[in-house]
């Protein structure tokens, strides 16, 4: 460990009995969010949520994103992307200054939401690749980590990664709902996972839920985010192991159970998160929330 890793390490260890945790990705910039939120912020702090990254999906979005750090300095940090499904609206030069410029700035940590997604056609698959492509291209130059988005598209979105070789940064697979298969894929790549609220929809035996209970994902490359305000965390849901659901702590349940829903999850739903994953890996939830805080804090360098 470097003696700023350590030095990260010991100040969360002071806070480890009050499971802080990061949320590495969260649409605040969303109309759902319009009347309150401030409110939403304060109860993400009040659950024990530290920091929260706002994630950009297009140019317009982004500079929402950025402009929200500003209102919420040392909390919300930004990314700065466009979503495979607004690929087409980049079609003049100026957007690719625009988006570069907001990603250069210091609150954002991050290029993307990028990636592609096959599984909606809102944009044409080629020019998902090429809007992608040059996303990738930024985050090399910038050595920012890369925020990616994939749906039904894994074979394509490695093959350019591979393109750019020991240039690209660290990489991060934003809300994954893959099979252990394509898990594996990223894994060996050294890429970080983001776990979401979809560990109480996935009901298949060889997806996410395999991944943490038979430790396949190492605690080191685990992200823990709620993609407020979606993803919400359905407690309730029927196929869920009942030790998964003993490791739900009153105080977690009561965050998610009062103030989100299926229309609007919120960031305060991130402990309850992070207890669900510690469920199915057999680890205290203090074990998973200090090893992912620590992994956002030093691939963001959100501590800065």
């Amino acid at each position: 460990m470097t003696s700023e890793e350590t030095q990260i390490s010991e100040e969360l260890k002071g806070c480890y009995e009050n499971l802080i945790v990061i949320d590495i990705g969260a649409n605040l910039t969303n109309k759902k969010y319009g009347r309150d939120l401030d409110s939403v912020v304060q109860r993400a702090k009040d659950a024990g949520v530290q920091k929260i990254m706002v994630t950009g999906t297009s140019v317009r979005n982004s500079k929402e994103a950025l402009r929200l750090t500003r209102l919420y300095p040392g909390t919300i940090y930004s990314t700065a992307g466009v979503h495979p499904h607004d690929a087409k609206s980049m079609s003049e030069e100026a957007q690719w200054g625009e988006l570069r410029a907001l990603a250069a700035a210091p609150e954002c940590v991050a290029l993307g939401e990028c990636g592609l997604n096959y599984s909606k056609d809102f944009s044409e698959p080629h020019v998902q690749r090429h809007v992608f492509n040059k996303q990738v291209e930024m985050a090399c130059e910038l050595q920012k980590p890369l925020f990616v988005h994939e749906k039904e598209a894994q074979d394509d979105l490695l093959k350019i990664l591979d393109e750019f070789g020991n240039r690209l940064p660290p990489v991060v697979i934003h809300s994954f709902t893959g099979s252990v298969e394509q898990g594996l894929k990223y894994i060996e790549k050294g890429f970080y996972l983001g776990i979401t609220g979809y560990i109480c929809k996935d009901k298949s035996d060889g997806g996410i839920r395999r991944l943490l209970s038979e430790r396949i994902l190492p605690l080191d490359k685990l992200l823990v985010e709620t993609d407020s305000p979606f993803m919400y965390p359905n407690m309730r849901a029927s196929k869920l192991p009942l030790h998964v659901k003993d490791s739900l702590t009153e105080r977690s349940m009561n965050f998610v159970n009062r103030y989100c829903t299926f229309q609007r999850n919120e960031p305060c739903a991130l402990p309850a998160i992070v207890e669900l994953a510690a469920g199915f890996m057999g680890r205290s939830p203090q074990d998973v929330a200090l090893a992912t805080a620590f992994n956002a804090l030093k691939l963001f360098g959100l501590s800065h």
